[in-house]
């Protein structure tokens, strides 16, 4: 029995091959994991469930074959995907969940939470994921037709790679203290998360954080068992 936690795997129809590595990837881990995480931004960009691409058909597929064969499968919003709803979660038989939630399994207890909103210093992103949030906002941004909001989401994207250009590598990583509030306030250990592409295993005095990597280079994932937490990479090739 296996845990398997990802994030960040940036699906878009520019990159078949990805999608190809994702499927057998979910094909091999759901025939020994009882649980998959995906901790956001599965997507490179999703506009709304009622966008159904070739792409979002094929993962749709995947993610069905997966859960009807047992393994239960969960999934955070991510700043990508924050619009993916429960629509794509009911016919993919994935659990939405919220923001932060605590997962409990094999004797261990952590956070799970996609991380951008621990990057407390880019103040630029955290006033757009405020208002983007914002449910009234979200319903607002779904009711306008799709062919728009598809020009908004490439407009968003160009936002976004224009700005991390002109970003300290440092604002957009997660704080320290932001860290070590979220960990202290849920009385938890270990916190797992993705979105900085920086996968790594930190040892605080308070706890372990775990950073998931993005499926760019390497494919990522997060293997727990009953010897423990294991991150692990694979070539995407």
């Amino acid at each position: 029995m296996s845990i398997v936690f990802i994030s960040d795997i940036h699906l878009s129809s520019d990159r078949p091959k990805l999608t190809d590595t994702f499927k057998k990837f979910i094909e091999s881990h759901s025939s020994n994991a009882t649980h998959i995480y995906i901790l956001g931004d599965l997507f490179d960009l999703w506009i709304g469930d009622d966008d159904n691409t070739a792409l979002s058909t094929e993962i749709k597929s995947i993610l069905r074959k997966a859960s009807n064969g047992g393994t239960k499968l969960f999934f955070q919003h991510g700043n990508k995907d924050f619009t993916l709803g429960k629509r794509f979660a009911h016919q993919t038989g994935m659990r939405l969940l919220p923001d932060e939630y605590l997962a409990h399994h094999m004797g261990y207890k952590a956070l799970l939470m996609h991380g951008d909103s621990l990057c407390t210093d880019d103040i630029d992103y955290q006033k757009f994921r405020r208002k983007s949030r914002n449910p009234l906002y979200l319903w607002c941004l779904l009711k306008i037709p799709l062919l728009i909001r598809r020009k908004i989401a490439s407009k968003w994207r160009e936002d976004s790679t224009r700005a991390k250009l002109d970003k300290k590598n440092e604002i957009m990583d997660v704080t320290q203290t932001a860290v070590r509030e979220k960990m202290l306030s849920h009385n938890i250990k270990c916190l797992i998360h993705g979105h900085t592409h920086r996968p790594n295993i930190h040892e605080y005095s308070f706890g372990k954080r775990i950073v998931l990597g993005d499926w760019s280079k390497l494919g990522w994932y997060l293997f727990l068992d009953e010897d423990g937490f294991d991150l692990r990479s694979f070539s995407l090739n």
